[in-house]
């Protein structure tokens, strides 16, 4: 490690008291220290906070909040820049200034603005939307780029596990595992292996799972709903896989027809206050056609005050007709929900799972749902705090 010389020292002591009455210190700024000092004040220094909230309200702020996002990206590394404009949110009231595709263009894409954006899309200026679709593509597709492979690769290779059968066709055999299990049948004068037994994976022709993913659209769960529709997108694209992406609050849309497009899902919901978990559940019940290779999905934080015991009561109604039922308290990297325990305690008691989920996780959380591995289990493996019942 470089070591700090004592000038240094004292001029990151400037930069973090600050300058004016806050100093105290005296220390001299390089040209680029005070662009980092003036960009970093006119975030955190209480006087340019007000002056900025003021220029907000009359509407003449644009330009120089378009321009603080300029400089604080080219300032700073990626993770303080998202850091900063979570921060300016509030402190800068950018909140309101998203209307603007100059502000648009000039913030580091990331979730967070996904889910302000998903938050203000009815509102936004028929000038905005284009720029708003962009930007939340860009956070999707990169999204998409880490997050669909993996998925792909989980989910497959459980399904070839759950479909392996002993008597498969040619064209159904899994060669690899098949000369495994028959090593012992080597013949070497004929430098061969008898296949006396036969793996496969089982017919493809048909879908071999149903996938039900059911979003809450309350505002709290607004970062839940960019990662489910990136999974529901990578779940769509496996052939074997029916997949459906239903979302609500006090009324249910069936967004299933989106899912190729994941934007489409973030701009089809309206993120909102309040939500009718029964509603949507009954809705989702009439997509359920093979209660056995169903697996549903809910991403919920279980908030539902008079309607619980009718929730409850539904869930178990899947519990019993066969449906492998799990509740995600969170989607989002967090993973830190704030959620109805005495709810997810009743789920519990129901055998029904519930737990927030990062999304590097998801994955193999769809592998194991189809595997038919206990995904309380599953979850205690991997350190995720499970409700229980009481």
């Amino acid at each position: 490690m470089t070591p700090v010389s004592p000038a240094d020292r004292l001029k990151r002591w400037r930069l973090l008291l600050g300058g004016g009455d806050s100093d105290g210190i005296g220390a001299s700024l390089d040209e680029r220290s005070a662009a980092l000092d003036q960009a970093m004040a006119e975030l955190y220094s209480p006087e340019e906070k007000e002056k900025n909230r003021d220029k907000v309200g009359r509407g003449r702020s644009m330009p120089h909040v378009a321009r603080w996002l300029g400089d604080i990206r080219k300032h700073f590394p990626t993770s303080v820049v998202r850091l900063m404009q979570k921060d300016a949110m509030d402190r800068l009231g950018l909140r309101r200034m998203l209307t603007e595709p100059e502000m648009l263009e000039a913030v580091e894409p990331d979730v967070e603005l996904v889910t302000q954006l998903m938050a203000l899309h009815s509102v936004l200026p028929t000038k905005v939307r284009h720029t708003a679709r962009l930007v939340v593509r860009k956070v999707v597709e990169d999204l998409r780029r880490r997050l669909q492979e993996p998925t792909r690769q989980a989910v497959t290779g459980a399904l070839n596990r759950a479909t392996r059968t002993r008597r498969p066709r040619h064209n159904e055999i899994d060669w690899n595992r098949t000369i495994r299990a028959n090593l012992k049948h080597y013949q070497s004068d004929y430098q061969t292996v008898v296949p006396e037994t036969r793996i496969g994976y089982g017919r493809k022709r048909h879908q071999l799972k149903d996938i039900v993913i059911c979003i809450d659209t309350s505002g709290s769960m607004a970062s839940s709903i960019v990662y489910a529709g990136v999974f529901g997108a990578a779940l769509a694209s496996i052939p074997a896989l029916r997949t459906h992406v239903v979302a609500y609050d006090t009324a249910v849309v069936d967004l299933s027809d989106k899912i190729s497009d994941p934007v489409d899902v973030v701009f089809g919901v309206q993120l909102g206050g309040g939500n009718d978990t029964p509603l949507a559940l009954r809705y989702c019940k009439q997509l359920v056609r093979r209660p056995n290779d169903t697996i549903f999905v809910l991403i919920s934080d279980l908030y539902e005050g008079s309607l619980s015991a009718d929730m409850i009561r539904l869930v178990g109604e899947f519990v019993a007709s066969g449906v492998r039922f799990v509740t995600l308290l969170a989607l989002d990297d967090e993973g830190r929900p704030s959620f109805d325990e005495k709810n997810a305690a009743e789920f519990a008691a129901l055998g029904v799972p519930s737990f927030a989920c990062t999304p590097d996780r998801f994955p193999d959380l769809m592998a194991a749902a189809i595997q038919g591995r206990d995904l309380g289990q599953w979850a205690a493996e991997h350190e995720l705090t499970t409700a229980r019942a009481h």
